[in-house]
């Protein structure tokens, strides 16, 4: 299991919002570290991975949790 150096939970957002709070999160982050993000719905689940990779950091993992949400691991990569 890699080390999670945060956790967001934006099960209640909204897009945009979720992204919106997920890049505020990561750069917020040191490089390198690894973030987990708690999301539900269709669209996050869709955007937030992909927002994410779009600017360059990675998705480590995408899961569900059996209780209608998902656990989205990012490494901050670059700054």
């Amino acid at each position: 299991m890699p080390d999670v150096t945060a956790t967001l939970d934006i099960t209640r957002e909204v897009c945009p919002m979720t992204y919106v709070r997920t890049k505020l999160k990561l750069e917020s982050l040191p490089s390198g570290t690894l973030l987990e993000v708690l999301l539900k719905g269709e669209e996050p689940l869709k955007n937030v991975p992909r927002s994410a990779r779009d600017e360059g950091h990675e998705v480590v993992s995408l899961e569900p949790r059996g209780d209608g949400t998902h656990r989205l691991l990012v490494r901050k990569q670059g700054r």
